[in-house]
């Protein structure tokens, strides 16, 4: 029977990179993993007291996938229309990590997904059809 410590050690070191997609602008904020063919997801109410905790529950939910920011090459994140204050939290935090961990970023549209379901999003960056600048989220007012 393989440990658990072997486990991790197995899954870190699948050289397959893995993609984050990040939704902060609706009634949710989810985090979503791609790694092949497995998806993980966590979702947290979006409310002023948990996008004040948006690092804190991005961090928790990689270290409980056991995934670090160095195996993700690819991070997708709603730029709107939605809520601007959580639009703006998950940008900045991304550009941050960015600026040590070299992962590209993407931008989509909240009018790219339908009730939580990210395939479209995912079928857009296939495609090459997803914003690679965020300069502009597209805030509701």
């Amino acid at each position: 029977m393989i440990s658990a410590l072997a486990n991790v050690e197995i899954f870190m070191k699948n050289k397959t990179k893995k993609k984050l997609i990040i939704d902060a602008a609706n009634d949710k904020i989810v985090f979503k993993i791609i790694d092949n063919n497995k998806i993980y997801t966590n979702d947290y109410e979006n409310s002023r007291k948990n996008f004040d905790k948006f690092a804190i529950f991005l961090f928790k939910f990689l270290n409980k996938k056991m995934v670090r920011f160095d195996i993700i090459d690819k991070v997708m994140i709603n730029l709107g229309p939605g809520k601007y204050t959580s639009i703006r939290t998950s940008i900045s935090t991304l550009k941050a990590l960015n600026l040590i961990y070299k992962f590209k970023i993407y931008g989509f549209s909240s009018k790219d997904v339908k009730k939580y379901d990210y395939s479209r999003v995912l079928d857009l960056l296939k495609k090459g059809k997803l914003i690679k600048k965020l300069i502009k989220p597209l805030y509701m007012g």
